[in-house]
């Protein structure tokens, strides 16, 4: 009969060599690194890696070791790679980020665009984040925006980048690939939607009310309580305001903020409309510089990895490894790349921070192409 005790001793048994032989093994990637550290060479060699890990699946006796195996070399080498990452850090020849620490971000005396008309959740976020001397405009569009910056008719852009209740702008994560446009900070507008309507209307002349489709939606419960009302979607917030205060029209309102309501001289028939009361817009600051301010505390950046399994864990392994509190995590269609995907990761940290570089060190080694994004 198997005594249990007499496995397990076997396993505790083997589980120490395999310890001693994992720090041996350690200790010579030590030694390959201080020779890469000398000659140059790259960290990263695929293909040896490849050929490494054909090597040891054959000396396998059954499928589910192979497969086992694969995986365990795969993270060993991956550490391998990790220790390396830092001490090419520790000696000095990480290489530099190219982005320039300031002590502030410049917030007078500036000119600063946003999407949207006057009255847009987008100029109260501008209005929140810069102070009261700076030259600003609008544009229709997201990448009209991004377009002014990078030709440098405007300094900053104020553009959303998530809902808390509808998500991520998907459109925005790809033009901030597009672009050789950063982020620099970031504002957080509070979405009280309310019922506007003309000086002297009352709830009981509405018969039209327009909003943005999801002004509309997070606002259901009230729109419920007037059926007889019919809902109209425009393309914003503000624009439905604008509209009401043009056509002069007391049957009509328009779902939008109170900044809004008095950009276009509307008062509030209802307050507290909405149905999430933590309902909240985050918006980017966006400039053509690669500035980060020395305080910053976030970074985002994007990845495009192998299309291969295991590829993703291995990129967010350099986070994980390296204490970095990741906070959010996004795909994206790669355009022509049926079902490839691009990756944008936000996590704690600033560019100046030993631990941060040799993460983007090693997810810059080993992805098809990483950009950051921004620290902010």
């Amino acid at each position: 009969m198997v005594d249990l005790k007499e496995l397990r001793d076997e396993i505790d048994s083997i589980d120490r060599q395999i310890v001693e032989l994992f720090e041996k093994r350690m200790d010579i990637c030590q030694k390959v690194a201080e020779y890469k550290i000398r000659t140059g060479k790259k960290v990263f060699d695929r293909t040896r890696e490849q050929a490494k890990i054909d090597t040891v699946k054959g000396l396998t006796r059954s499928e589910f070791n192979r497969h086992g195996i694969e995986e365990l070399f795969q993270q060993i080498m991956a550490m391998s790679r990790k220790l390396q990452y830092q001490l090419l850090e520790e000696n000095g020849v990480a290489g530099r980020l190219p982005f320039i620490a300031v002590d502030e971000i410049e917030r007078s005396k500036v000119r600063v665009v946003f999407q949207g008309v006057e009255g847009a959740y987008s100029q109260a976020a501008m209005k929140q984040y810069f102070n009261e001397d700076i030259t600003s405009f609008h544009v229709e569009q997201w990448r009209d925006a991004m377009e002014a910056i990078a030709e440098g008719s405007a300094d900053f852009a104020v553009l959303p980048i998530e809902n808390s209740t509808a998500g991520s702008v998907n459109d925005m994560y790809d033009l901030l690939v597009e672009f050789e446009n950063y982020i620099v900070g970031e504002q957080i507008i509070r979405c009280e939607h309310k019922l506007l309507g003309l000086p002297g209307a009352q709830l009981s002349d509405i018969q039209r009310v327009y909003s943005h489709p999801q002004g509309l939606s997070q606002c259901k419960p009230f729109l419920e309580e007037h059926r007889g009302w019919k809902q109209i979607p425009l393309e914003n917030t503000a624009v439905a305001a604008k509209r009401v205060a043009e056509e002069g029209d007391k049957s009509q309102a328009a779902i939008a903020s109170a900044f809004a309501g008095e950009q276009f001289g509307l008062q509030v028939l209802a307050d507290k409309i909405y149905l999430n009361e933590a309902n909240s817009t985050r918006f980017i600051i966006i400039t053509n510089q690669r500035i980060f301010r020395k305080d910053a505390d976030k970074i985002s950046i994007c990845f495009e990895q192998p299309h291969t399994s295991g590829s993703l864990y291995n990129m967010l392994s350099h986070i994980i490894y390296n204490n970095l509190n990741m906070t959010k995590i996004e795909s994206r269609p790669i355009e022509k790349r049926n079902w490839e995907y691009r990756f944008f990761i936000d996590f704690e940290g600033n560019l100046n921070d030993s631990a941060v570089k040799n993460a983007l060190r090693g997810i810059r080694e080993e992805a098809k192409s990483m950009k950051i994004l921004g620290n902010y």
